[in-house]
């Protein structure tokens, strides 16, 4: 269902020479961590790191959209992170906005489309105006869907997830018992996109920090020590690379 709603463009760009086109992952999904790590190892307040990161997202989503991938799904901002000093939260919340006042031409001529999951409705009002500017004017790009996760939390979604789904079984008339994993799948707001392929986390660390917990269930996870400021597209060839030489059994035996 997914690829009559997107075109398919592995077969026309040319691939760095490690890897082959029949194995670029559908859905990558990247856990960005290490903007504040970065900016202390240089001696800059926090905000630098964002600033810097939010450079690489521009960069990797380019990369991304020449590999081939469909859907690049970026972990901006979680349920969580509202503890953060006040001073650093809302700089994170300004940053949509100059990311887009800067990046959309580009967005546009590589055909990417934007989307953005979360609870926006927590979001300060001029970030969820630029959100909301940002789909609408990418809404008929046909290329790389670049989905943000911004106030979202995993756990969260899962619960919305089961909560509305029990709610169309009760108009129904139906009963807990016919709640099944398709039926909640289909109220996750992944529901449009095939489940990541392949999860990336920068910066060292080895845990999934809340990060789409129902959809990564049969991902491939691959971690990097390199800061997210520090990432760029050879990384990322690198991890596809990495990808493509594992096999993915989802609970089954290889043939």
């Amino acid at each position: 269902m997914f690829n009559k709603l997107f075109k398919k463009t592995n077969g026309t760009k040319a691939l760095p020479q490690q890897l082959t086109t029949d194995k670029i992952p559908q859905h990558i999904a990247i856990i960005m961590d290490g903007n504040g790590r970065w900016a202390n190892k240089r001696l800059l307040p926090r905000i630098a790191g964002h600033k810097e990161g939010m450079d690489t997202v521009k960069k990797i989503t380019m990369a991304a959209s020449k590999l081939g991938v469909e859907v690049l799904t970026l972990y901006a901002f979680s349920t969580e992170n509202w503890k953060r000093p006040t001073d650093e939260v809302q700089f994170l919340m300004k940053l949509p906005v100059d990311f887009f006042d800067t990046f959309m031409p580009e967005l546009m001529a590589e055909n990417v489309r934007v989307n953005v999951m979360g609870y926006h409705d927590a979001l300060p009002l001029q970030t969820q105006n630029v959100v909301k500017q940002a789909m609408e004017t990418t809404k008929n790009n046909t290329g790389l869907v670049l989905n943000f996760a911004l106030n979202y939390g995993g756990r969260a979604e899962i619960i919305s997830a089961a909560q509305s789904a029990m709610r169309e079984l009760l108009a129904e008339n139906g009963t807990v018992e016919q709640l099944t994993e398709e039926r909640l799948a289909a109220h996750l707001m992944t529901s449009s996109y095939p489940e990541p392929d392949l999860l990336i986390r920068t910066s060292g660390e080895m845990r999934v920090s809340n990060f789409m917990l129902w959809q990564i269930a049969y991902s491939e996870f691959y971690f990097v020590d390199k800061h997210w400021p520090d990432f760029n597209a050879a990384d990322l060839t690198e991890a596809v690379a990495t990808y493509q030489h594992r096999t993915r059994r989802f609970g089954g035996i290889s043939k």
